[in-house]
């Protein structure tokens, strides 16, 4: 017969087992939306405002921007992340916060320009006729 385990239980984030058996979390998982604190203190909500190098931002500027852009503000972000040059890791953020936005600004033009020209067209044959 299978034994029944009630839903706060399976709910809870931490396994409790036998007393000689470790304690351990199960939400280690990346992109839960926590991470753990450095000073031991629980965790924490997940931030991209953390996220020096713009990796976030280039990720999320090649899906909903204009992804040949968001490339090039990902490839920056790499290069500072695997930069040894303050400087140069610096410049390199730098570049792909830019192209990040960019990329995010210019997919936004296209999908309002598009509307406006449609209607600008329908005003000019309605004028025509």
């Amino acid at each position: 017969m299978e034994e029944s385990i009630p839903l706060r239980t399976l709910s809870s984030p931490r396994v409790r087992a036998a007393p000689d058996v470790e304690e351990f979390c199960l939400d280690l998982v990346p992109g839960l939306g926590t991470e753990p604190r450095g000073d031991g203190g629980g965790r924490v909500p997940a931030s991209c405002c953390g996220d020096r190098h713009h990796r976030t931002l280039a990720v999320c500027s090649i899906v909903c921007g204009c992804s040949c852009i968001g490339y090039q503000a990902l490839i920056n972000s790499v290069k500072a992340e695997t930069s040894t040059d303050p400087e140069a890791a610096d410049k390199f953020s730098r570049r792909a916060r830019k192209l990040g936005f960019l990329s995010i600004v210019t997919w936004v033009l296209v999908l309002v320009s598009i509307p406006l020209l449609v209607v600008l067209l329908s005003y000019l044959i309605t004028i025509m006729d």
